[in-house]
Parts: structure tokens; sequence; C-alpha cells
């Protein structure tokens, strides 16, 4: 495809600045509009090393107002960097809602710059290419603009540029020796361009490549498809909005219409709940919540385990490996007494616990993921989180908090991040701790009637309980679709606190065992 582009289109100094100085306006405007909206953009930018890349931001962001965007240049991976998942640093960069961040270089760096040097497998770049998918998919679905731009010249214009750059004191230190090696293997990076163009060539992120040799036609044609993307982004968001709020007034005027049969109606609606439930595939309902120990051998398997988790951490920052813990389960069910367990004899420099309450107005401007992203380990690190991201799919849900679109969706975007997580080596585990009902209303009134404790229970605890069934089926279902051999769920039995604790740390040992010593 590249090799076929025509390189010579031009554009006269009048004609650039009648296009410019119509299109500048537009663009500051549509900025504007984009962050009353809550419109995130993300505009990539890849192509020939003496393209021309850092002219052409900087000439795109000129009309731009500069507390509405950043530029981000991404170079190799420093040390940090290398220790986490590939995708960790972009994640970390997300824009906030209404925020435009621009790249100069991108994810897409891996496949380019290793394609290069190392002839990166034909298996590894089609994983690669698999992941990058995922990770737009992701972000587009939940209103994402990513506009991506390959910027292309011949292998003698490039030659050129690199030689008058590395003529001027002033920029010769942009000229690397790997530009040199691309230039002088052209037809290789050229071949390995062109694969990647044509595999992540997708509808919700599309490339333009972007004909280079003149720098006014380069500059035109990159901010008129950057403000037609933006339009188009722009209706489509106010059209969905326009799309709910009618949806709202007629099913207000529906049920004002059908007020007298809606009782009957939700009697029938229950009727048919109870009916489907008795077909639903349950996990839960099969729990034998009778296991237990004695407080004599939680002691005694107690104090082995630690000992064995304390070496075994020490064993895992030697050897670089990441372990993520995840813990989700009933209010009461115990998640806090079993944290504390694993990190009460370990060296408090290699773990972190990351409580995850209700999202502040930071983390509700940005996708979902990215308040954990934020926070997963590098290699040889453990992260602990009590409550995840599984809330989407449980609590956001059932109170209503996003979308059945966006719920329904969060499955294989949950899916698709362990096993990014786990292709760079991370352990995952998840834990479910499961109690009856009963045993958590013992345990709420202990909670209450002990004035150390009651700082743990609060009126929405009760209010949730209303809501068990609710939840007994979110849970199942969130089970079921995200335990993977990659990041597994562990259901525990954790109507006894002791059995509880020791299934938790059993499973730990293991995992690390089975990892570091195979």
């Amino acid at each position: 495809m590249l090799e076929n582009l025509d390189l010579n289109k031009k554009l006269s100094k009048k004609e650039y600045k009648e296009l410019t100085d119509r299109l500048s306006p537009k663009l500051a405007a549509l900025q504007r509009t984009c962050k009353e909206l809550g419109i995130p953009i993300m505009i990539i930018f890849e192509g020939w090393g003496a393209s021309g890349k850092g002219t052409l931001i900087n000439q795109l962001i000129r009309p731009l107002d500069p507390r509405g965007f950043q530029v981000f240049t991404i170079q190799k991976p420093n040390e940090e960097e290398r220790m986490r998942p590939f995708l960790w640093r972009f994640f970390t960069k997300l824009p906030a809602k209404g925020r435009i961040h621009v790249f100069d270089r991108s994810w897409y760096q891996r496949i380019l710059d290793e394609g290069m040097r190392h002839g990166m497998e034909k298996e590894k770049r089609m994983t690669a290419y698999e992941e990058i998918h995922s990770f737009e998919e992701l972000l587009t679905a939940d209103g994402m603009v990513i506009i991506k731009f390959f910027l292309h010249i011949s292998k003698e214009e490039q030659h050129k540029r690199l030689k008058n750059l590395e003529k001027n004191k002033e920029t010769a230190w942009r000229v690397t020796e790997q530009d040199w090696k691309k230039n002088k293997e052209y037809g290789k990076y050229l071949h390995i361009s062109d694969e990647m163009i044509i595999h992540t060539d997708r509808e919700e992120a599309p490339w333009t490549v972007i004909e280079a040799t003149d720098r006014e036609y380069a500059s035109a044609k990159i901010m008129n498809i950057v403000v037609a993307c933006l339009e188009q982004a722009v209706k489509r968001v106010r059209g969905e909005r326009a799309y709910q709020e009618e949806k709202k007034r007629l099913a207000l005027q529906e049920k004002q219409k059908n007020s007298q049969t809606e009782q009957k109606e939700q009697t029938k609606e229950n009727e048919l709940e109870k009916i489907s439930n008795q077909f639903r595939t349950g996990v839960l309902a099969g729990v034998d919540l009778s296991k237990s120990l004695t407080k004599a051998e939680y002691k005694k398997k107690l104090k082995k385990l630690q000992e064995r988790l304390r070496v075994l951490h020490s064993e895992m920052y030697v050897k670089r490996v990441p372990l993520v813990l995840a813990f989700e389960g009933w209010d009461a069910g115990g998640k806090g007494g079993a944290i504390k367990r694993i990190t009460e004899n370990i060296d408090p420099r290699g773990y972190e616990v990351v409580p995850t309450a209700s999202p502040n107005d930071i983390e509700k401007a940005h996708h979902y993921l990215w308040r954990f992203w934020n926070k997963m380990p590098k290699a040889g690190h453990l992260a602990i989180f009590d409550r995840t991201w599984y809330g989407r799919v449980m609590v956001e849900r059932i109170e209503g908090f996003c979308t059945e679109d966006e719920w329904k969706r969060a499955y294989s975007e949950i899916n698709n991040m362990e096993a990014h997580l786990a292709g760079a080596g991370a352990i995952v585990l998840k834990f479910w701790m499961h109690i009856d009902k009963d045993e958590q209303a013992r345990r709420f009134k202990e909670r209450q009637d002990i004035p150390e404790k009651q700082w743990k229970i609060t009126d929405e605890d009760w209010r949730n309980r209303e809501k068990w069934d609710e939840y007994e089926k979110a849970v199942d279902e969130m089970l079921i679709r995200t335990s993977t051999d990659y990041a597994p769920w562990i259901i525990v039995e954790a109507n006894s606190k002791y059995y509880a604790r020791i299934k938790v740390l059993e499973t730990v040992v293991e995992a690390l065992e089975k990892r570091l010593h195979g």
C-alpha cells in the first residue's frame, strides 16, 4: 500500500494559508465543544524519522487552548516502564473527558522498533496487534476519539532530511543510528509499517496516511482530518443525548398512561423472574459454607503459611514476578481479615493494598479501568485490591451507575485487561469471599454492638441486603464469565473466618510455588 502512494502532493503558500485560516477557528471551537460535551480525544503520530512529526504537531496545536491539551513524546521504555505491562504507560496517560492528548509515537512503537531491531516473530506481532485492537476498542466504546496518522516520505527524502539535521549543531542530536538503519533498510521498515497499518486499521480507530514531503500539504491535511473527526464525534454525542432524552420522555408518557395496569404487569414480571431463576446457571448456591477450622488448627497453619509466604515474596522480587490479588465479596465477608493475614509478615516495601471506594470526580472523568491501571504492580511487587474493577458488573450494574450496554461490554474488557497482565508475567488471583445472609446479619449486629467496630457498618450496608438476590445473580454471572485459566476466581467459604483466611493463604502460596519453582 505505502509504496504506491503519490508522495509529491503539494500546496502553494497561498492555498495553505486559505485552508488554515478557515480550519483553525473551527478547530478551536471544536475543542471548546468537545470539552463541554466531555469527549476525550487521542491523536497519534507515527511515521518515518525526520518525517516532521514535531513540526506538524506544533502546527496542529497552535489554534488550541493550551490548558486543554497535553503532548507526550514516547521514547524507549525506561526502567520503571519495562517493569510494568506494556500498555500500562499508555493507560496511565489517557485523557480525561473533554481533554486532548497528542502522542509523538505511541503503543505502535513496540511493533515498529522491535520489528526492525530483532525481526519480531509473526506470532508475536499478531498477538501485539490483537492487544492493540482490544485496547483501542475498549477506549472508543467508552467514547474516546482516536485519530491515527502515519507520516510517509520516500527513502531519498528521508536521507536528505537526516543529512540536513546532522549538519546543524542544534538539531544533530535528533538523528540516531536507528534512523540511519531504517533509511538503509527502508524496504524492511516499509513492509513492517504496511503490515501494521493493514492489521490495525479499524472503523473505530482508522489510520490516515499523510504524504509528508510537502509540509504545507501535510499540515493542512492533518488539520482537515482532525476537524472532520471532531465534527463527527460532536454530532454523534449530541445525537445520542437527544435520543436518550426522547427515550426518557416517551417512557415517562407511557408510564403515566399505563399507571393503572403497572402493578399487574410488575406482578407478572416478578412471576416470570422467579420462573427464569430456576433455569439460571449458578455457582454460589452450591458452595458448602459449613467448612471450618478450630482455633488451634488455624494458628498452626497460619504460622507455617505466613513464614512460607514471606520467603516466596522475597523470591518473587528477585525473579521480578508481579502478583495481583483481587478481593470481592459480600459486605462483612472477611476481605480485610484475609488481606491482613497476607501482609502482616511480608516486607512492606514490596506490596501495596489498594482500597477501592466510589470513584471521585477525577476518576469519573476517565475510563473506569484507568484508576486500576494506575495501581498495577511493577515486576517483583504485589498489589492487593480491596474491591476492584468488578464493581462495574456488580454495584454499578445493580444501582444503575452505568448503562446495560456498558456493564455487558465490561466482561470482555476485563478479561482482555487480565490477559494482558498475565501475558506480561503477572500472577492474577481473584477471591470471592462468600458468606450466607444469616452470617452477614450476625456480623452486622456485632459491628453495631462493639464500639471499636462501629466504623465498619453503614446504613448502605443494610440497604444492600435488600438487594441480595439481585447481587447473587450478578455475582454468578460475573464468576462464570470472567474466571479464566490466566486469572481464576477462587470462591472462599467464609462463614468460618479461620477457614477463609487459611484458604486464601494456601491459594497464594500454591500459585507462587508453581510459578517460582515449576
